[in-house]
């Protein structure tokens, strides 16, 4: 049974619900939550409670979770609120947006393309113009949408990797990165202090400010990402496999692929087509064990050199290549290992643009996250190039350069397989990112190199960066970092703290945030909240150098050291 403020709570939320569907869904729950006991009725009491706890809150850019009915949920009502909040907020920052308007575009998960319409409707009775993209397009397209069509926002329906039962909302500042604070606090605010979604105009589907785009932004975006990673000389040989894994980057990608020089790929087709379930993958996320599995098997069979793969919304890519020294024949690069390769390589190839253009100006810039490897701070430095280290998220490294007039951001990343090339893109680019591996690739590969030899003369160069992450799911993530705020410790795996910093209140260079970092000698241990899961991350780093080449020997050293640290930090999370 459920208590009778969950009872009028209910009746009253199906009353203003504007989908027939999810009215039924709750009006059934509300059924066989009233019945007789049982563990039907519990199990449908305990749901309506779950659905009833709380509004969807903004976590990472936007909203995510289960596609269902309820204020707890991703619906159409949830939409609906969200977007005439959305709306109001512009009008009162902007009334010029009017006019600039909001660009919106959906992946293909469960309900996608519907809420992009209920968005564009509430946008567009508020007097708003609405840019609405094709559906079943990638995020990346979206982010370079938003300033291609100068608009004053943007908003992408998807839930990125997330399980198959989710789906999400994504908003975009008129910069095109992704919302940040206050903005997103506002928005959050205006939506809790919303009335009745009856009161809420909504324009009909083929109101004229609903401006219908075909493939020209899409065009567009590839004429972009295409000029700044042309296939060099010899690219001709490169064999790599393709997926997508189900979701909407794939046609995209393989125009991306033909249109920059690069030899046709050999696709993972069980995998091309946009399939909201993911049939073939137990997670849709490419850096979940097993996700890459299809995609090695088929590049063993055809003897392709390498794998890569965008994830469902095409903002991530993941890197494999083949290893003779594996098991399987096959090592999948971490994102840190990426992430250092193209740095490296984007600053060579901005210093030989330099040297041949006088007229380019500023510092070229890398960036990356507190809780990604400090590789990228030793190739920067060595190339005399200028270093960011932000918050976790795009939308702090796609502002890494903003306040910094005397620098050129040419390059962003995270250790969750997010990278961004230049600026065309303000968000991670899977699709522009996959275009620079493959360069990369090809530029080794008329060298005799592979990608894994490539990041050998990294390591010998700057030191072996090795990484790990711990991931501890709780529902109290609140209480466990209170807990280590309170006792911090003294020593980690035997050794020492060094030093330990609480970002909380900020500081001069990083805003505020829930995140602890400690450091040992030659270690790093980065702690925060998850922020769209209800888990606890720490992110670790051994740093080795390499003495007189030799290389194995440091890997060895590092592996030794990571291996307590690994150990003391979990019981450490676990309390």
């Amino acid at each position: 049974m459920i208590s009778d403020e969950l009872h009028r709570e209910v009746l009253a939320w199906i009353a203003d619900d504007p989908d027939e569907r999810d009215r039924a869904e709750l009006s059934a729950l509300l059924r066989s939550a009233g019945g007789a006991d049982s563990d039907e009725t519990g199990r449908a009491a305990a749901e309506l409670d779950d659905r009833f706890s709380g509004r969807l809150e903004f976590g990472t850019a936007g909203l995510r979770g289960a596609v269902a009915a309820g204020p707890n949920r991703m619906n159409r009502a949830v939409v609906r609120g969200t977007t005439a909040a959305l709306a109001g907020w512009l009008l009162y920052i902007d009334p010029a947006a009017a006019d600039s308007g909001v660009v919106i575009g959906c992946d293909a998960r469960h309900r996608s393309d519907e809420f992009a319409q209920e968005a564009a409707q509430v946008l567009a009775g508020a007097g708003i113009t609405v840019h609405l993209l094709p559906p079943r397009q990638p995020t990346p397209l979206l982010a370079f949408a938003v300033r291609h069509l100068a608009a004053a926002a943007g908003i992408m329906i998807t839930a990125s990797h997330n399980p198959p039962a989710d789906n999400g909302y994504k908003l975009y500042l008129g910069d095109g990165a992704q919302i940040v604070p206050p903005a997103d606090l506002e928005i959050e605010a205006a939506t809790r202090s919303l009335g009745p979604l009856s009161q809420v105009t909504v324009a009909p589907p083929g109101d004229p400010l609903i401006v219908r785009h075909g493939d020209e932004v899409a065009a567009a975006y590839l004429d972009a990402i295409c000029a700044t990673s042309r296939a060099p000389k010899g690219a001709a040989w490169l064999r790599f496999t393709y997926t997508p894994l189900h979701g909407v980057a794939g046609d995209l990608a393989l125009r991306a692929f033909e249109q920059a020089g690069f030899p046709e790929p050999d696709v993972v087709e069980a995998q091309f087509q946009p399939d909201p379930d993911f049939r073939t993958v137990a997670f849709p996320n490419p850096e979940e064990p097993g996700a890459l599995d299809l995609a090695l098997a088929q590049a063993r069979r055809s003897g392709a050199e390498l794998v890569i793969a965008n994830d469902p919304d095409g903002d991530r890519l993941a890197v494999a290549v083949s290893d003779d020294q594996a098991a399987s024949g096959w090592r999948t690069l971490t994102g840190d290992q990426v992430g250092a390769l193209l740095g490296a390589y984007l600053l060579g190839k901005d210093a030989a643009a330099a040297a041949a253009d006088p007229s380019v100006a500023g510092h070229p810039l890398v960036a990356t996250t507190i809780v990604s490897a400090t590789t990228l701070a030793s190739i920067a430095a060595a190339a005399g190039a200028k270093y960011a280290e932000t918050l976790t998220g795009f939308k702090w490294i796609a502002r890494a350069g903003d306040l910094r007039p005397e620098v050129r951001f040419i390059y962003g990343y995270e250790e969750a397989l997010g990278y961004t090339v230049g600026s065309t893109v303000r968000d991670k680019d899977g699709i522009g990112a996959a275009l620079a591996v493959l360069s990369l690739a090809a530029r080794a590969r008329s060298g005799g190199d592979s990608l894994l030899e490539a990041y050998d003369a990294l390591e010998i160069a700057h030191g072996v960066h090795l990484t790990e992450q711990i991931t501890v799911p709780t529902t109290e993530p609140v209480q466990v970092m209170s807990r280590l705020r309170i006792a911090a410790p003294d020593e980690l795996a035997g050794q020492p703290l060094t030093a330990h910093s609480d970002l909380t209140g900020g500081t001069d260079e990083l805003t505020s945030a829930d995140v602890l970092r400690y450091w040992l000698r030659g270690a790093r241990v980065v702690i925060r909240p998850s922020g769209t899961e209800p888990k606890i991350k720490a992110y670790l780093e051994v740093v080795e150098p390499v003495i007189a080449g030799r290389l194995t020997e440091a890997r060895r050293a590092a592996r030794a050291r990571m291996n307590p640290l690994r150990e003391a930090v979990r019981e450490l999370l676990d309390g």
